[in-house]
């Protein structure tokens, strides 16, 4: 068996996922925290990917553009197997409740259930280029706290997949979520989750209870300073690029 082709079951980790323990954990602490969804065999193959420029369509120096210390790249086509699998069922799982999210903000726009046809609204709105990525920070790096806006078309949900073991691999390096809402001080998470684990949160709002109904809550994501090692996560963002 080729290392990649171990995502055959991907499908079916998915799909075990409670449903309604996402979406209540979403709603009531902003993000959702799953057990593993990857094996550490696929994850070393994922991060031994990284140094091959033909696997990515372009690679960012987060110091040059003031976004943090460390560097990431994202996926050129065709997608690894792995990650267009993840990236397919996972957003078929979220659609339903991003739908809700968008109700309860009193918007019309509503998601297809499918990825396909998703991304089909995102192309022939001019976002074409793929935005699934891989993350890397050694000793020292960290990342800014940021929205991943790439242009008018936003699923209101994304995921990061972790690729490395905390306290083996690397120290430090919490995955970060602050959120603010209209006459509240900030809230803020840490997060360092196991290998293969994945955190579910906003895009770059969610939906909270009000006195008339529900109002929007804006949050941003990054990573705190890695002490020792290195540490690498797979982005799974749903809106493709202009």
């Amino acid at each position: 068996m080729r290392p990649l082709d171990l995502a055959a079951n991907v499908r079916e980790r998915i799909t075990a996922l409670d449903a309604d323990e996402l979406e209540r954990s979403l709603d009531e602490v902003g993000y959702a925290h799953t057990p593993p969804v990857l094996h550490p065999d696929e994850c070393r193959e994922l991060v031994r990917l990284y140094p091959d420029d033909d696997r990515f369509r372009k690679r960012v120096d987060m110091a040059r553009n003031r976004f943090g210390v460390g560097d990431y790249a994202y996926f050129a086509r065709p997608l690894p197997k792995i990650v267009r699998e993840l990236r397919t069922h996972l957003y078929r799982r979220l659609a339903p409740l991003a739908n809700r999210w968008v109700e309860r903000l009193g918007e019309a726009r509503r998601f297809p259930a499918s990825l396909r046809g998703w991304l089909e609204r995102c192309h022939a709105g001019g976002q074409t280029r793929p935005t699934p990525l891989v993350l890397h920070y050694a000793a020292g790096g960290y990342n800014r706290l940021h929205r991943d806006l790439y242009g008018e078309l936003v699923f209101p949900l994304q995921a990061t997949v972790f690729l490395s073991r905390p306290d083996r691999d690397y120290r430090g390096g919490a995955f970060l979520l602050v959120e603010n809402r209209v006459r509240e001080q900030s809230i803020g998470e840490a997060i360092v989750p196991r290998q293969g684990e994945m955190v579910i949160f906003p895009t770059a709002l969610r939906p909270v209870p009000s006195p008339r109904g529900f109002s929007r809550a804006t949050v941003r994501h990054g990573v705190a300073r890695v002490a020792k090692g290195e540490r690498y996560a797979l982005g799974l963002i749903f809106h493709d690029a202009h």
